[in-house]
């Protein structure tokens, strides 16, 4: 039950993209030690979200088929427990990333908590805006590993975290149609819910998964992956607007249920090949160190 109250699968995928981006901002060599940290410390604040979301949205979880089986709603955990344990654990995971990794992680990290439980959680049964502030928290963990590789922001935290950002929209506009009915019997105000025909919701899924091949590329551009990344990009990134176009002609739990399957394989497979595609890459640069090292001419020697 505790690791459904961190929601400990769906932070797997958030553990996954830090870790791509400590990968791909990294130099020719990974530091290890750091990287474990940065991981560690990604992963309890990411749990500390879960939990302190889910005690703030308890109440509306009771009334939804699909969340009324979560501890809090379900009197498996206690609030108060719940209240303990999620600050407990942001507290935990943000002194980690200032004390082992940096202060900008840190930031980041503290930062995605209280937007996330402060902004996004209460802006969900509002506004249907709120999925612009959800996506923009699912942004930061790539940007965690990046910024903790480089010691700053650079192309690689920028360009994951503008990926993660336009990635999610169609990823979640594709899952807030199959829960439309649910979503509304929890009082939230989800796109499919204040704008029931689903026309805007395809469309925003569409133009989304454009933007998602467009930003997938400029991996490419800031010279962050090479050609055979951007063939697998170009690929899955195809099929996953061909899927949104789908939905688009037909509006239907089956059309947007495809879509959903296309976005959460087109996530692992883009990134690993990001990741993979900069290995070689960082070997290269490793080559080409050592032999500027070994020609270049030595201060003692006449």
């Amino acid at each position: 039950m505790y690791l459904q109250l961190s929601k400990a699968r769906l932070n797997a995928l958030v553990l996954v993209t830090t870790l791509v981006g400590f990968i791909v901002a990294s130099g020719p060599e990974l530091a290890w030690t750091r990287l474990g940290w940065t991981l560690l410390g990604t992963a309890l604040a990411a749990a500390s979200s879960a939990a302190l979301n889910q005690l703030a949205e308890h109440r509306r979880d009771a009334k939804m088929v699909r969340t009324k089986s979560r501890p809090i709603p379900a009197g498996a955990i206690h609030r108060a427990t719940a209240l303990t344990l999620g600050l407990v654990l942001g507290y935990a995971g943000g002194a980690i990333l200032a004390l082992k990794v940096d202060l900008v992680t840190c930031a980041l990290a503290v930062g995605n908590i209280l937007v996330y439980v402060l902004v996004y959680t209460p802006l969900k049964p509002r506004t249907s805006f709120n999925t612009l502030v959800g996506a923009l928290c699912g942004a930061v963990p790539p940007m965690i590993g990046a910024v903790a590789a480089e010691g700053r922001f650079g192309a690689a935290s920028f360009v994951l975290g503008g990926l993660l950002f336009v990635w999610q929209l169609p990823h979640f506009m594709a899952l807030a149609w199959m829960y439309r009915d649910d979503y509304a019997r929890g009082g939230f105000a989800m796109l499919p819910v204040v704008e029931p025909s689903g026309r805007v919701t395809a469309e925003v899924a569409l133009g989304c998964s454009l933007c998602t091949v467009i930003v997938s590329l400029l991996a490419v551009a800031e010279d962050l992956a090479g050609k055979w990344y951007a063939a697998i990009a170009l690929a899955v990134g195809v099929w996953m607007c061909w899927r949104a176009w789908k939905f688009c002609q037909d509006r239907s739990d089956a059309s947007a249920r495809r879509l959903f399957f296309a976005s959460i394989t087109y996530l692992p497979v883009v990134l690993t090949a990001m990741a993979l595609d900069r290995v070689p890459m960082r070997a290269s640069d490793s080559a080409s160190e050592i032999h500027l090292e070994h020609s270049a001419p030595s201060a003692d020697k006449p």
